[in-house]
């Protein structure tokens, strides 16, 4: 198959580039701030991880069928990806936000104790990044959005 007509591949990362793109719409309804960092970071809604290994899966299914083994390999490959963000990425994120705010209490006893040296220094400082994964509903609506894509990208190829 030719890289520039693989199905899945490019339903796949026009997944991706879809659920990065609406985190910052869904992100300005719930919080009335415009943030166009979202597009490049991780975790989210939705999850464009989710999106992309359905999308993918989706994408193979419709080509290779859904009782080839590929289908079977990419359908294994995405429960563990949508497993690892709701468990092991979402709960680093969490340690992440329990460590940041550790650092800040001690360094807001640092100051009380005595006078940091200088502003500068202060922003020097370094925070863990805290959104690393997804809750449930993250996942469920990234896979929801990587099938959609597979589907409206399938109907428009072979169109």
């Amino acid at each position: 198959m030719d890289l520039f007509n693989n199905f899945p591949l490019w339903s796949a990362l026009i997944a991706i580039a879809f659920a990065q793109i609406v985190k910052v719409p869904i992100e300005f309804i719930a919080t009335r701030k415009l943030n166009w960092g979202l597009i490049f970071s991780t975790g989210g809604m939705p999850s464009s991880h989710s999106a992309a290994v359905t999308s993918l899966t989706t994408g193979i299914g419709l080509i290779e069928g859904v009782d080839s083994p590929l289908f079977a390999v990419s359908t294994v490959f995405a429960v563990i990806v949508m497993f690892d963000a709701t468990g092991v990425r979402r709960h680093a994120g969490e340690q992440a936000t329990v460590l940041n705010r550790l650092v800040e209490d001690f360094n807001r006893a640092v100051e009380e104790a005595k006078m940091w040296p200088t502003q500068a220094e202060r922003e020097k400082q370094e925070k863990l990044k805290e959104l690393l994964g997804h809750q449930p509903i993250e996942v469920f609506f990234g896979a929801i959005t990587g099938i959609a894509v597979a589907f409206l990208v399938y109907l428009l190829w072979y169109m």
